[in-house]
């Protein structure tokens, strides 16, 4: 399984995140409309269906505790369809949760930063600093902490929550 370390922080306006992170260095990597489908799997594990506008649809597995504002998790990315056992990965049944969101990506190094506008709920920034041979655990909470700082959020009040968890929380 690929681990980052994370954090998600709701915010008033995205343009003065996006002008920092880019004075930062942070490259943009575009703009895309996302559906996520939150299911909940045996022994309280997640996976989600994310649906990119014009893209591939794929299957996210994670894993991570919700607790504490800067976090690790570990997850798998998944094509939907397993075409070698010929059999659609999508759980059954309905969906505990569905998030619609406008994400625009951009990234620094190994860290990819969301801005986020989740329909129904507002506006988020994510942070995800991938782990890989060059960047360990301490590594990735360093630069978190670091473009927080940039950013003008290091005292700001992580959201512990997935995007689907707030959504049920909000019907």
């Amino acid at each position: 399984m690929a681990r980052n370390i994370e954090v998600k922080i709701r915010v008033h306006d995205l343009a003065p995140l996006r002008a920092a992170a880019l004075s930062a260095g942070a490259c943009s990597r575009g703009v895309e409309a996302q559906t996520d489908r939150y299911y909940e799997l045996v022994g309280g594990r997640r996976v989600k269906l994310r649906v990119r506008d014009g893209g591939a649809a794929e299957m996210i597995r994670y894993d991570r505790p919700e607790t504490g504002g800067v976090r690790a998790s570990t997850y798998d990315v998944t094509p939907v369809r397993d075409t070698d056992a010929g059999v659609c990965m999508v759980p059954k049944g309905a969906p505990v949760s569905i998030v619609r969101k406008r994400r625009e990506l951009l990234t620094i190094d190994n860290v990819r930063i969301h801005l986020d506008d989740v329909d129904g709920l507002g506006t988020f920034l994510e942070l995800e600093a991938v782990v890989d041979p060059a960047h360990d655990d301490d590594a990735c909470r360093h630069q978190v902490s670091a473009l927080l700082d940039a950013l003008g959020l290091a005292t700001a009040e992580p959201i512990r929550a997935s995007y689907g968890e707030l959504v049920r929380a909000a019907r």
